[in-house]
């Protein structure tokens, strides 16, 4: 996938504050959420693998965006993102390509939710497919994202666009709001 089909799926969704890219692995979504978010911004980068987060932060002390300027504080945080995290009053998290690794994601998401300020977004990419495979055990195909949504309690679900995929035939994104903190 390009950086303009990993642009196009996160559209005009994200601008600016703070998100999280979790299961970001060496962060070819970070990049991206980086470039959209802009300079003033900042982005935490989650991942398990902390060789992969080690070869993200290289790969950014070494590069800069491709409009120039500079990239806005990017914190990588060695950690799984299924376990609570220190993070709060973020604008919006990023899950790409990792919620079909989730049994469950209406439960892992919900409580994902709680880091998220009200009005923030969830924002997924997903493999567009239906039936389970060795790479993707649990899938969530485009047209179960808005039972998806409503599951979690996410509300003004949408989607975003559509990109081919080398490994699955096409890629999805799409977006839900956070309704209202959730109970503790």
């Amino acid at each position: 996938m390009t950086r303009e089909d990993r642009l196009a799926l996160l559209g005009d969704e994200v601008r600016g504050g703070a998100w999280a890219d979790l299961g970001a692995g060496a962060g070819a979504f970070t990049f991206a959420l980086a470039e959209r978010i802009g300079p003033e911004g900042r982005v935490y980068s989650v991942d398990r693998d902390q060789r992969a987060l080690r070869q993200l932060r290289d790969q950014l002390d070494r590069t800069k965006p491709d409009a120039g300027g500079a990239w806005p504080a990017v914190q990588t945080l060695a950690a799984d993102y299924t376990a609570p995290l220190p993070l709060h009053d973020l604008d919006g998290i990023l899950l790409a390509n990792t919620l079909h690794y989730q049994r469950d994601p209406c439960a892992v998401v919900s409580r994902l939710c709680r880091m998220v300020r009200p009005g923030g977004r969830i924002l997924v990419v997903e493999y567009d497919v239906e039936r389970s495979n060795p790479w993707v055990p649990y899938p969530l195909p485009s047209r179960s994202f808005n039972a998806f949504a409503e599951c979690v309690g996410l509300i003004r679900p949408r989607l975003i666009a559509v990109r081919p995929s080398a490994y699955h035939g096409r890629a999805y994104s799409a977006v839900a709001e956070v309704r209202e903190a959730p109970a503790p």
